[in-house]
């Protein structure tokens, strides 16, 4: 099934309801089956008008024919005009009274053919204003009031089942489902992702407008899960120009296209073909290591990993007097530092730490870190 043709971007607020388990509950009476409409706005519009058009000529018509039924009390003569005359007024008013139905026959397709119409037509105006000019104008100025507050955020581009999964655990992780902005061609993608809670954006994310729309300058980080590795790269590639110093997070499942990922700018690149197979691998010896693993990368899991900054407290100190988990690995600038290496005996500004934490970690002597973590 292929998805639909991108159409220019419309922001939308979260809903209230946030759902934090990792498949959104969608009840029977919410299913809906839907396709996008093969008719331009244009199109839709002259239909509408074409309905209007041909009521109108049934009144004008039947009022023509039952002229003698009518009675003006102006002059007591009904000409052509004066029939158009009160098929406008009675099509869309009460009408004044000057022109009034004198028979039976008149009076009851009066009450019954046109009282219903002009309900119909007061209908069709005021849905076709809301649909066309209200609705526009003011989803235009909701997106604006959403722009002016989206500041570290974090932007997934692509709804598949990657960027699902990785909605829910950043959920589960304790981000708020309001600063996740999620972008996706696919409607039934964003709906799900709106069930979330999380700002949903109908776009192209390898255009330039559609990024600035979810001003990815601001942003804190960008998972990239288009679902192919080309369109993934080419995302990459837009954000990083409009954002230099952005974390960018890419998912390929080919190995050849890990190279071109980093090269068009991801800071992270991820491939879930690969770990699956260490997963597998592991299993072969036993099921302990791949579950453990699992239990790693889960916020579910008793024990987690964790990569923050390095508080001002422990620059000076080892590795191993971190008080927040168990201490793995330092990151200092483009070097990674085991926990053995001599660079360990003394943490410096800058340093990144990757620790074990959580009920179930070695060493575990505190709750929360006293560093700022930083995004998956």
């Amino acid at each position: 099934m292929t998805r639909p043709k991108p159409v220019p971007g419309r922001l939308l607020t979260p809903s209230p309801r946030v759902l934090t388990n990792r498949q959104v509950p969608w009840a029977a009476s919410h299913l809906q089956l839907r396709r996008r409409s093969r008719y331009s706005v244009l199109a839709q519009l002259g239909f509408r008008i074409a309905i209007m058009a041909a009521l109108l000529a049934l009144i004008i018509g039947f009022h023509w024919i039952e002229r003698d039924s009518l009675k003006d009390n102006y002059d007591n003569s009904i000409s052509f005009a004066d029939i158009l005359y009160f098929t406008m007024i009675s099509a869309t008013t009460t009408g004044y009274g000057d022109i009034v139905p004198i028979t039976e026959r008149a009076r009851l397709f009066d009450a019954l053919i046109v009282t219903p119409i002009r309900i119909f037509f007061l209908l069709i105006l005021a849905g076709t204003a809301y649909s066309f000019f209200i609705k526009r104008l003011w989803d235009r100025y909701l997106m604006r009031q959403l722009q002016k507050g989206l500041s570290d955020h974090i932007i997934v581009a692509g709804f598949g089942s990657s960027g699902s999964e990785a909605v829910a655990e950043l959920v589960a992780r304790g981000s708020e489902p309001s600063s996740l902005v999620v972008i996706d061609c696919d409607e039934e993608a964003l709906a799900q992702a709106h069930a979330y809670g999380c700002m949903v954006l109908q776009g192209d994310a390898t255009r330039d407008a559609t990024l600035q729309a979810v001003h990815v300058e601001r942003a804190r980080a960008l998972l990239v899960t288009a679902g192919r590795d080309d369109t993934s790269i080419l995302v990459c590639l837009t954000a990083r120009h409009l954002a230099p110093d952005l974390a960018i997070t890419v998912s390929v499942r080919a190995s050849d296209n890990e190279l071109p990922a980093r090269a068009a700018g991801a800071t992270t690149v991820i491939n879930p073909v690969s770990f699956a197979g260490l997963l597998m691998a592991g299993s072969a010896q036993g099921s302990g290591v791949s579950d453990y693993l699992a239990d790693l990368a889960s916020a579910h899991g008793r024990v987690q990993l964790r990569e923050r900054r390095v508080t001002s407290e422990e620059i000076g100190q080892p590795l191993a007097a971190i008080t927040t988990g168990l201490g793995l690995r330092i990151l200092r600038g483009d070097e990674a530092v085991s926990f053995e290496d001599p660079g360990a005996c003394t943490l410096r500004a800058g340093d990144r730490i990757i620790e074990l934490f959580g009920e179930g970690a070695p060493g575990h002597r505190g709750q929360a870190s006293q560093g700022s973590a930083l995004p998956a």
